[in-house]
């Protein structure tokens, strides 16, 4: 090995041993609290100060500063992070998504704080710890690990945390103090932290920026290494590192030349991007989402008001002060971009930054070509929309925590390869458009497109479109239940998001007369985050109070006040609400939803009376008696004791469900239920046939547990088929194969409709066919209406929509009182079954797939509900029921399969 080599190999094992103890501590961390610690670079700049201030500033001495800062403060930072922030947290139950904004929330205000106490500028002077061998580093690392993993596999403490990590409230049953191990986890993480900043230090200079990222980009080892493994998150740091300092060799020519060195020198970067986006993501899908607002209030209209009027005053300032306003607009449509993404869709994007930072870069680079500036910009949205269309299509496949490393990765990769690098933006300027370069004028023009920009998002949350994202963002699972097509959704989220980024970063370097890289910083970046997610984001009120906010605090004497106040509240996530939910609501109240919400009107058609606690229905001309024996479900009276509706009636069919089984023939003799748009136009056909049919299914899940093993079901029209069975027998996992949930892989079996093969469809183009379902645990989405859950199911619907179907269903499962008006999230178990139901309805399929319908209903509803069942299979509608309640089987059933062991028996 020659000299050189061998230097830059040593130089390697330096960065990649600190590298190594990031993923130690990230994984420790993550296993003992389930937590991915974003703020674990903060930690490491706050400990390298405090050494720095120990040692350098205030004289003490190397062997003392070191052991107290290392073995005292960092301990103690993390157990003061574990009772003050994530034990809260835990306690509430608080999904993934949750804890993630509350560790971006102390990154925040690490760096807030730092900023404070010690100033924004660079340091060089910091000590040196472990000197400059990097074999005693090397050696402190794997020794570190070598004790980690011993203590995990051969102690007390080892078999505790591997129980808390594999089921933490099966852990607590059996006497193990699951907080105590997480205090342990936090302690223990800070310190690897605490040691990774005061190694780093010395080298890349200290900065509450500049370090807090870089240690956010060595995330990539422990991603690699699937936040479990200690002997993959270190060997891919040390290779990492050694590969990274071996690039450095590389001086090629041409174009190109700038480019490859920065990849060599940021190749931590480029493992993360790789990481986040190609392997298997950390988190999963569901419960780890940005939940939705507890509460998203109408803002008043004198308060908009306001608002307009204190926008407009700085057209009446001068100076600095002037100068100051003309940043508040711009950032406030980067942050609209947020609402977009984060309020609306839920998802957790980190990335917005870059996207701005490209706005204003492909703005400069426009108008140094000769082009005008205004028309610059408005080249530069669609440029970086299709820039975020390619970074976002791999990213949307992801979920909650893999999803926002994602993000961060594409934020961090832009920043580090295009917008700081001197090939993309040396020499290069941002003025102002012609007619604009006053200060007044151009503030002015901003306040045009901050307008248009705010009707457009408005239109796009109150329309179909703003529903369904909604819909995404309340519950995933549901939504694609509902027939949201998903992806696309996603997709079209963040690059609307990324258009609205770039359009607010290229006025904003407009307004400051120049592109400034620091401004699109990936920590700059999660502070918009912070910031929109404590002020509240599903309100068009979030990005201008918090773009004022952070504009004037920003502007003010002491710097990182800004961030010192988002992070304090950002750590707060879970337990306080949301700032501008507090405003008063506008709306009227409704009348409170009963205990128990049965449909009044199955009760009324077999005879009995009004249920109980309520009110009598107002009397309706009686129904004639179909065949086969069934009563007419026709004419429900308003829900919830509410009365009727006073507006004129949708028309309803003469069918026994008002159609909601899509047949409008009578029981005998049916025609094929309606579906899709080719069903909608299906001739009657003699016969029974089968709709819906799994043939010879075998499902075998990682690890090699079978769930199902050649099950063939056919789900005959008309007719209700019950599966049932213990526990494990594979309900489950073949309904979700019907569904569209799972799909077996190619040669274990398809799953076929009127004999077309449909086993490769997504559950959203299956509910899109025809094939609806519901959820054991309850899929409404709670922060919209009930009317709002119902008509998704019916905009969804593929071909031309039928918007009487959804009166239709809010009849048929009595919701059509003043409960329609109210948010799902106030309303009792009992009626956002028949909210789930009826949104299911609205789609006019032709089979009802329905996942243990009884659960969490008394037996009024459970008796109500299997009245519904029986006309709706009356009227034509296929269904199949999954349920353990036997009377409930064995009063709707006309066929019952039962399931053990993945096969059926009968």
């Amino acid at each position: 090995m020659d000299s050189l080599t061998y230097e830059l190999t040593l130089a390697g094992l330096a960065v990649g041993s600190a590298a190594a103890l990031t993923g130690i501590g990230l994984v420790v961390t993550y296993r003992a609290t389930g937590v991915l610690n974003l703020a674990h670079g903060a930690v490491a700049m706050i400990c390298a100060y405090v050494l720095r201030q120990l040692v350098v500033v205030w004289g003490w001495p190397l062997p003392l500063g070191a052991p107290v800062t290392l073995l005292l403060v960092a301990p103690a930072l993390g157990l003061v992070l574990d009772r003050g922030v994530f034990r809260p947290l835990a306690l509430r139950g608080s999904n993934p998504a949750q804890t993630l904004v509350a560790t971006i929330g102390v990154f925040v205000l690490l760096v807030g704080g730092a900023v404070l106490l010690w100033g924004p500028g660079a340091r060089d002077d910091a000590p040196v710890v472990l000197g400059d061998d990097p074999w005693a580093q090397l050696a402190a690392v794997l020794a570190l690990a070598c004790l980690v993993g011993a203590v995990t596999r051969w102690t007390r403490f080892g078999r505790e945390l591997r129980a808390v990590v594999d089921n933490r409230p099966l852990a607590v049953l059996a006497g193990i103090d699951a907080d105590r191990v997480a205090a342990a986890g936090w302690a223990f993480g800070s310190f690897t932290a605490g040691l990774t900043g005061v190694l780093l230090a010395p080298y890349v200079r200290l900065d509450p920026y500049g370090m807090p990222l870089l240690v956010v980009e060595v995330i990539a080892v422990a991603v690699i290494a699937r936040m479990r493994s200690l002997p993959v998150a270190v060997g891919a740091a040390l290779a990492i590192g050694v590969a990274q300092a071996q690039l450095t060799r590389l001086h090629p020519e041409g174009w190109a030349g700038p480019l490859v060195q920065a990849v060599g020198a940021n190749l931590f970067v480029v493992a993360l991007l790789v990481a986040a986006l190609v392997l298997p993501g950390v988190g999963g899908k569901g419960r780890d989402a940005l939940p939705p607002p507890t509460r998203a209030p109408r803002v008043p209209p004198a308060l908009w008001l306001v608002v307009g009027v204190l926008l407009l005053l700085p057209l009446g300032l001068a100076g600095s002060d002037l100068h100051t306003a003309v940043q508040v607009p711009a950032l406030a449509v980067i942050l609209l971009s947020l609402v977009v993404v984060a309020g609306r869709g839920g998802q957790i994007a980190l990335g917005q930054a870059a996207y701005a930072g490209l706005g204003a870069l492909f703005t400069a680079l426009l108008a140094a070509s000769g082009i005008p500036t205004l028309l610059s910009l408005a080249l530069s949205v669609p440029m970086v929309a299709v820039a975020g269309l390619v970074t976002a299509r791999p990213a949307i496949r992801r979920h909650g925590l893999a999803l926002a490393l994602a993000t961060l990765a594409v934020g961090v990769a832009v920043s580090r390869f295009v917008l700081t690098q001197p090939y993309a933006t040396a020499d290069l300027s941002l003025g102002r458009p012609g007619g604009f370069s006053d200060d007044r004028a151009f503030y002015a023009l901003e306040l045009v497109v901050l307008a248009g920009c705010l009707a457009l998002v408005a239109a796009l949350r109150r329309g179909r479109t703003g529903r369904a994202l909604a819909a995404l963002r309340d519950h995933e699972p549901g939504a694609e239940a509902a027939g949201v097509p998903v992806p696309r959704l996603k997709l079209l989220a963040f690059v609307l998001g990324a258009a609205l980024a770039a359009l607010g970063g290229g006025l904003l370097g407009m307004g400051l007369r120049a592109f400034d890289p620091d401004q699109y910083d990936p920590v700059r970046g999660l502070l918009w985050f912070a910031a929109v997610l404590v002020l509240g984001a599903d309100s068009l009120l979030t990005p201008l109070a918090a773009a004022a906010l952070l504009t004037t605090l920003d502007a003010g004497p002491q710097a990182g006040t800004a961030a010192a106040l988002i992070g304090l509240l950002a750590t707060l996530t879970g337990r306080l609400p949301a700032l501008l939910t507090l405003l008063p609501d506008q709306r009227r109240p409704e009348a409170p939803a009963p205990a128990h919400g049965t449909p009044a009107a199955p009760a009324e058609i077999h005879g009995a009376g009004p249920a109980e606690g309520r009110p009598a229905a107002p009397a309706r001309a009686p129904a004639a008696v179909p065949a086969e024996g069934r009563t007419h479900p026709h004419g429900l009276p308003a829900a919830d004791g509410g009365q009727p509706s006073t507006g004129r009636p949708a028309p309803l069919p003469t069918s026994r469900t008002g159609g909601a089984g899509g047949n409008h023939s009578p029981a005998e003799g049916r025609t094929r239920p309606h579906g899709g748009a080719a069903a909608d136009e299906a001739k009657p056909r003699a016969g029974p046939r089968t709709a819906l049919r799994a043939v010879d299914l075998t499902l075998t899940y990682p690890g090699g547990v079978t769930a199902l093993s050649h099950v063939t079901l056919d789900l005959a029209p008309a007719r209700v088929t019950a599966l049932v069975g213990p526990n494990g027998a594979g309900k489950s996992t073949l309904f979700d194969c019907l569904a569209g949930t799972l799909r077996p892989r190619r040669g274990q079996g398809r799953i076929t409709l009127d004999g077309t093969d449909i086993t490769g469809l997504s559950a959203h183009a299956r509910a899109r066919l025809g094939i609806a379902r519901t959820f054991q645990q309850l899929a409404v989405f709670p922060s919209l209406t009930v009317e709002e859950n119902v008509r998704l199911g019916e905009e969804q619907r593929r071909g031309r929509g039928d918007p009487a179907a959804v009166e239709r269903s809010l009849r048929l499962l009595g919701l059509a009182g003043p409960v329609r008006h109210r948010a799902a999230a106030d309303l009792p178990t009992g009626t956002l079954r028949r909210v789930e139901l009826a949104r299911a309805l609205a789609g006019r399929p032709h089979t009802l797939l329905l996942d243990e319908p009884a659960a969490g209903l008394d037996a009024d509803e459970t008796e109500a509900l299997a009245r519904i069942l029986s006309a709706l299979a009356a009227d034509g509608l296929t269904v199949l029921v999954v349920e353990h309640d036997p009377d409930l089987v064995a009063g709707i059933a006309d066929t019952v399969h039962t399931m053990e062991g993945g096969r059926i028996l009968s």
